[in-house]
């Protein structure tokens, strides 16, 4: 496929979007599937045949190949009729400005004068701790250095199968600000009930205003997570730095006076899908306000 110009660019109907392959607004997609049959011209006419009932039209087949004894790979590409209106599209998304290590560092010295306190954990039966290693681990992932590096925060990582009333307990004894908790394991949609769980644990403990709860996993989106009442989600390709940039700024806006529950209100009345978040949820929202006790521990 060419690489699309400045010009060409320009040029693309955002009302009625489609993919680019050689030309704008030609349509062309890539498939990559295995059929579970020898190479042969009969698998070749079986791929097409199928790609054709997908609904693409000026159908190639660009490479099949032996993927195992009995199995043929397929590279296929299709032209698609379809469009989407691009302008219409609203997508409710962590609301947080991405900031650097040094930045971050910086802003909690200047603007907090502490260390703000940061567990993090895979709970349940989860023991899939590649996600939270990624954000916590001083290593980091991708060139983005983890929480632990960060000179301004304090970020344990408690590892895996940590149990929401644990979590919940030690978040209590270490006076924590914030709980990210990991989710890989999804079948039977465990990890909505975990996630639930621990909030329904967290409100009755009295700390849902007092904390600010991040999810985190491959099948973690942002409106999920609100809907299981946590404050942000973040899916895959999330960085460190973009779990320390909210946490921050979550931080001192509720410190500010910024009231959650009418923020939320505000970002509902964009979309029909936060809408439908907000009628699901009954979990309480947070509150800028904080504890005499806990106001008593800060000092």
């Amino acid at each position: 496929m060419k690489n699309p110009s400045t010009q060409q660019v320009a040029q693309a109907n955002l009302k009625a979007l489609k993919p680019y392959g050689d030309i704008m607004d030609d349509g062309t997609i890539q498939l990559a599937f295995t059929l579970p049959v020898p190479v042969s011209p009969e698998a070749r006419e079986a791929a097409v045949q199928l790609v054709q009932k997908m609904g693409f039209d000026q159908i190639k087949v660009a490479t099949v190949e032996e993927a195992a004894q009995g199995f043929s790979f397929f590279v296929v590409y299709g032209n698609i009729r379809h469009t989407v209106d691009y302008t219409k599209i609203k997508v409710l998304k962590v609301e947080a400005k991405k900031r650097s290590r040094e930045e971050i560092d910086q802003i909690i010295q200047e603007k907090i004068g502490r260390k703000l306190i940061v567990l993090g954990a895979c709970t349940g039966f989860d023991a899939h701790t590649v996600g939270i290693d990624a954000i916590i681990n001083m290593k980091g992932f991708a060139g983005d250095y983890g929480l632990e590096r960060y000179q301004w925060l304090d970020a344990r990582n408690l590892g895996s199968q940590v149990l929401n009333d644990d979590l919940l307990k030690l978040a209590v004894r270490e006076n924590a600000d914030a709980i990210l908790v990991s989710k890989v394991v999804t079948q039977h949609n465990i990890h909505l009930r975990d996630m639930k769980d621990l909030m329904a644990r967290a409100e009755k403990m009295g700390l849902r205003e007092k904390l600010i709860f991040v999810a985190g996993g491959p099948r973690v989106t942002h409106p999920m997570a609100l809907e299981t009442g946590f404050d942000a989600g973040f899916g895959v390709g999330t960085k460190p730095s973009d779990v320390a940039s909210y946490i921050v700024e979550e931080y001192l806006r509720r410190q500010q006076g910024g009231n959650v529950a009418s923020a939320k209100k505000v970002v509902k009345k964009t979309t029909k899908t936060t809408a439908s978040v907000a009628k699901k949820s009954g979990t309480k929202k947070p509150t800028s306000k904080k504890s005499p006790a806990r106001k008593k521990a800060r000092k």
